[in-house]
């Protein structure tokens, strides 16, 4: 009985790890990467076009539209998403 208890209770500990692992990744958003990017901008973004997918897909010009973007961050969105695509 206690070598089935200590079995049990290793699972639900290793279960419940890669739930909360697979929870993170889950929620990640590629414009968590971007410096400069915090949850107020990236709200506003996502906002703005509907989905990171949809940002990354912006022109210069729609990034700096977005109300609560900068110059400046409107260029470190487009540069992130348009560098990684040139490697």
């Amino acid at each position: 009985m206690f070598v089935q208890r200590l079995r049990d209770e290793a699972h639900r500990f290793a279960i419940g790890s890669h739930r909360a692992r697979r929870k993170k990744a889950m929620a990640a958003n590629p414009l968590d990467e971007i410096a400069g990017v915090g949850p107020t901008r990236k709200r506003a973004l996502l906002r703005h076009f509907g989905s990171a997918k949809a940002v990354s897909r912006a022109g210069l010009a729609d990034l700096e539209a977005t109300p609560g973007i900068s110059a400046q961050t409107a260029r470190a969105v487009y540069d992130h998403f348009h560098e990684k695509s040139a490697d």
